[in-house]
């Protein structure tokens, strides 16, 4: 039979007391109840513990040994839920933000100011997350809230909203025959090398191979790519061109690409997400602080 802690505890004070009454009032428990506690804790060790005597008690040989390690284990388990009170503690004083990508209009900045003010104690921690994963860190507890491309998956149990809407532009290596266009179609990129994220990310990977508008036709794909990072090095290897959408592409401005309007692309919805049932006051006001910003937000730019 597996002995609890608490078991442990009793011993550790009748051994320490060596005397009943007094290691039951230390206890705050009754005597006759410390004494059934030893004896079923004897029993489960098939062996005395302790030697009873009118003044007292004393250390069996086997009770010496059990001493020693209670003691570790008892040091140990306390040492183990401080950490988990402590890990507890700091995760309530922080709200995880995931993100694959920087955030624009200086939405950032204006919502957590505005989400400290009443929320003081509380620190907002941006997390990077890979283009794989469809629900930035929501599914699997590494965030608290996260900033999404729209559409998420059906079954991913988080809820959003909308913070931006914004024009999926194409970005083209330089020196692709496109950049001598203003403005390309759908028909002019059915051919073309397409980098994709990861086919764990869900329908956002279809979303941006754009194929909501081709008709049918599947996208080729000539390379997988994990953050923005890969996107514009894949792009200065012209390996292939990506979708991007209109605040990204001046975010990411870069020598590596070019981007061009593709006429028949419907736009783009980054929104803020939270997982469906999370009822924490500092989740919904970092929402609203969010979105509240987003409608005050002014120029192109955007995440």
């Amino acid at each position: 039979m597996d002995v609890h802690v608490r078991d442990l505890r009793y011993f550790l004070a009748v051994a320490d007391e060596l005397h009943f009454t007094r290691a039951a009032q230390r206890l705050f428990v009754s005597q006759p109840a410390l004494s059934r506690q030893i004896r079923a804790l004897e029993q489960s060790l098939r062996t005395p513990l302790f030697v009873r005597g009118p003044g007292g008690v004393a250390l069996t040989a086997a009770g010496r040994l059990l001493q020693d390690h209670a003691l570790r284990v008892v040091a140990a388990w306390d040492e183990a839920q401080a950490a988990v009170a402590e890990a507890v503690a700091a995760r309530s004083t922080v709200l995880v933000a995931g993100l694959t990508i920087s955030v624009g209009r200086g939405l950032l900045p204006v919502a957590t100011r505005a989400f400290q003010e009443r929320h003081p104690a509380v620190r907002v921690e941006l997390r990077q997350v890979g283009f794989g994963d469809a629900t930035v860190g929501l599914a699997d507890g590494d965030a608290d809230v996260a900033f999404c491309w729209l559409p998420l998956p059906g079954d991913a149990g988080v809820r959003h909203r909308v913070l931006f809407t914004e024009p999926r532009l194409v970005a083209l290596p330089v020196g692709h025959r496109l950049t001598t266009r203003t403005e390309v179609t759908v028909e002019d990129l059915l051919d073309e090398p397409f980098l994709a994220i990861p086919e764990s990310a869900g329908p956002l990977r279809s979303f941006w191979l754009g194929e909501d508008a081709r008709g049918g036709r599947p996208a080729r794909v000539a390379a997988v790519v994990h953050g923005p990072e890969e996107v514009v090095e894949a792009l200065g290897r012209g390996l292939g061109v990506a979708l991007i959408s209109g605040g990204n592409a001046e975010i990411y401005r870069r020598p590596e690409f070019v981007v061009r309007p593709v006429r028949g692309l419907a736009p783009a919805h980054l929104a803020v997400a939270w997982r469906e049932g999370d009822g924490r006051a500092q989740v919904h006001d970092f929402v609203r602080s969010c979105t509240a910003a987003a409608a005050s937000a002014a120029g192109p730019g955007a995440a």
